[in-house]
């Protein structure tokens, strides 16, 4: 395993971030994978929606989001993908981070098309992940660099949002107060609802598998797909999609004006109009926020779930990282 000091300009832009309000290092439950070897970019290029081939080819920054389809073109598996290997000249090595509960059938369905392709495929146990959230006011934290920053396999920005601050890999019980001086460890809860409120899906809650569409889901916003590289598995519907232009659903954040009831709301719960109207399906969520897959017509209507006998109401909004012309 080849570990790579954190550059003293990335650690800069996280510390500068927020004065009087630690930066919160979340642990998201996901799990590491990796495809090590001279064909390991060539590979996973004919698996995933995103270009490779530019991740391994160093010189971007070192994560890629994307999505593994079936062949209707609906996600199986949301990726994020992390270069180890420092150059284009050193031997391939791609950690994949997904869901913790998918880790097996992922790893089954990479060797399933592995064939005799020259890659190993392995799971990472020894490696922790760790979703790094800085405050919310602005200024300088830290006066200096962390003088052990390499106890860290990997900090990098969320290559899904920027709202999503930084994705940090350490070794196995790291102390993370010695690479991210002033850092707290947050509760996992708190890591969801910060996703919620920026409508960020993650994992088989929020996508289910064999289910979401990876434009409703709003892939290409978060940088998850290539247009330009060649045919991978599920292409066919996604690039048709893509060139029609017409996507009338999306998954957004919704908030509900009053305290969920005792047994929430269960997973794909229909979402109605005040007037009965199907409008979408509730995905996700807990407390006062969550991501539901929503039809656009809707996106300004009051919207409510029926759940037990009660009649729970919710708000969708458009997250304001999407692009501005986004849901019009």
């Amino acid at each position: 395993m080849l570990v790579r000091a954190v550059t003293a300009p990335g650690l800069r832009r996280l510390c500068r971030g927020r004065r009087g309000s630690a930066v919160t290092c979340f642990p998201p439950g996901r799990a590491l994978l990796g495809v090590r070897g001279a064909e390991a970019a060539v590979f996973l290029q004919g698996l995933l929606t995103n270009d490779v081939t530019q991740l391994a080819a160093g010189g971007a920054p070192p994560a890629m989001y994307a999505h593994a389809l079936n062949v209707q073109g609906r996600c199986l598996y949301d990726v994020i993908l992390y270069r180890l290997h420092g150059s284009a000249g050193e031997e391939p090595h791609i950690l994949l981070e997904c869901d913790s509960s998918v880790l097996e059938p992922l790893q089954k369905h990479l060797k399933l098309y592995k064939i005799r392709r020259k890659v190993d495929i392995a799971p990472h146990p020894e490696l922790s992940l760790w979703a790094v959230i800085p405050g919310e006011q602005a200024g300088d934290a830290s006066s200096s660099l962390p003088k052990c920053a390499g106890r860290a396999v990997l900090l990098t920005p969320d290559p899904r949002a920027e709202v999503m601050g930084w994705r940090l890999i350490t070794k196995q019980g790291a102390d993370l107060s010695e690479i991210i001086p002033g850092s707290e460890v947050g509760d996992v809860q708190d890591y969801h609802r910060h996703r919620y409120k920026q409508g960020i899906p993650e994992g088989v809650k929020d996508l289910p598998p064999g289910v979401a569409l990876p434009l409703e889901s709003n892939l290409a916003y978060m940088n998850g797909i290539s247009f330009t590289k060649g045919c991978y598995i599920g292409q066919e519907l996604t690039a048709r999609t893509h060139h029609t232009g017409v996507i009338r659903k999306r998954l957004l954040p919704v908030s509900f004006s009053a305290p969920l009831p005792k047994d929430g709301i269960p997973e794909g719960a229909e979402v109605l109009t005040e007037s009965g109207k199907a409008a979408g399906k509730f995905r996700a969520g807990g407390v006062d926020l969550g991501i539901a897959l929503l039809r656009l017509a809707h996106l300004n209507e009051p919207l409510c779930i029926n759940a037990g006998g009660d009649k729970v109401k919710l708000r969708a909004n458009t997250p304001e990282w999407w692009p501005k012309s986004a849901a019009k």
